[in-house]
């Protein structure tokens, strides 16, 4: 009864995986940028570039967002804000840093109220560089990012196999 638990809880945990990466909703959240990175994200969403082709939506509120995209280096006015909408959201989270700002500062660095790049706030999970980097490159780094979240393919037959062999089915995978 136990691995048919396990087996069902393996089932969902994949079925959720799948819903997350098939159809994340990211939020942008500028933190002191000269607004190049801005557009550049914007412009990943007209029908040139169409990154809801892939099922990413672009979402206004944090407590509905999967992915938070961030631009520009973290101000000392910014980083109260981005804390606070880091925590409204929900679990899992992920943080993509976009442009040479957000990964050390950028042009920036130095400057009396800019504390240096996301990393130094929240913790991030794909840093995507450029001054101002490509829209193509922009949805290079969110694909990479979400094909991430899925386990080796190799790692999900061998569970089944393992699973099968124990229900004593006999049918190969």
């Amino acid at each position: 009864m136990e691995r048919q638990n396990n087996f069902g809880q393996a089932l969902m945990n994949g079925l959720r995986t799948w819903a997350r990466v098939s159809s994340p909703w990211v939020l942008h959240f500028n933190t002191g940028s000269c607004n190049g990175c801005d557009i550049e994200i914007l412009a990943t969403l007209t029908p040139r570039y169409d990154l809801e082709r892939l099922g990413v939506k672009l979402q206004a509120s944090p407590r509905q967002a999967d992915i938070l995209l961030c631009t520009g280096p973290v101000t000392r006015q910014a980083r109260e804000r981005l804390l606070r909408i880091y925590e409204q959201m929900p679990q899992p989270k992920y943080v993509v840093a976009i442009g040479s700002c957000a990964i050390s500062g950028g042009v920036f660095q130095g400057c009396y109220n800019v504390m240096d790049g996301i990393d130094k706030v929240i913790p991030v999970d794909a840093y995507i560089p450029g001054c101002p980097p490509r829209p193509d490159a922009v949805i290079d780094g969110v694909v990479k990012l979400l094909s991430s979240l899925y386990p080796p393919q190799k790692q999900v037959v061998a569970m089944l196999r393992e699973q099968l062999r124990h229900n004593g089915k006999g049918a190969a995978v």
